[in-house]
């Protein structure tokens, strides 16, 4: 784990106990404007809410063996300040909802580190289905413990030392 993720930790966070990564921004990343594209931002969203669930100790394998999945209903984007090549960002998500039954939600934010503002932040609605069928089902218990339970502390990801 490196220093530098570790420092992110002491960001002005809009919430407490977050999942931490880092995202720099690389040229496929940039759009006709010059800055970050707003697609960027969705695959970032969707690589962070993984590294947090496997974190957490839930990961696709997980998902195929309960014939269970979180997918997406709805995303709220909410873009702050621009971003563009090279910038460095501390990237966070947190679960903040679970209902333990069928829905999930996510809160991310994504600060600028040599800023240090909030340049990005969403929210992800899901709903759990059956992967084999699509159809809603309630979470498996397996589900509801990881998720339920996961901000009780910061974790950082393992983005080698």
């Amino acid at each position: 784990m490196s220093e530098e993720i570790s420092s992110y930790e002491a960001f002005a966070w809009q919430r407490p106990f977050p999942f931490i990564s880092q995202w720099k921004i690389e040229p496929e990343s940039i759009d006709h404007y010059y800055h970050t594209n707003n697609t960027a931002y969705l695959k970032r969203l969707e690589s962070l809410a993984w590294e947090h669930s496997n974190a957490l100790g839930m990961n696709f394998e997980n998902y195929r063996d309960l014939d269970r999945a979180m997918v997406i209903t709805k995303h709220e984007l909410n873009y702050h300040f621009a971003t563009h090549l090279n910038d460095e960002l501390a990237v966070a998500t947190w679960i903040t909802h679970c209902d333990k039954k069928f829905r999930l939600t996510r809160f991310f934010e994504f600060i600028n580190v040599f800023t240090q503002k909030t340049v990005f932040t969403a929210t992800t609605d899901f709903v759990c289905v059956c992967l084999s069928s699509g159809a809603p089902k309630r979470m498996p218990k397996e589900f509801i413990e990881v998720y339920s339970n996961a901000n009780q502390t910061t974790l950082l990801a393992d983005i080698g030392a």
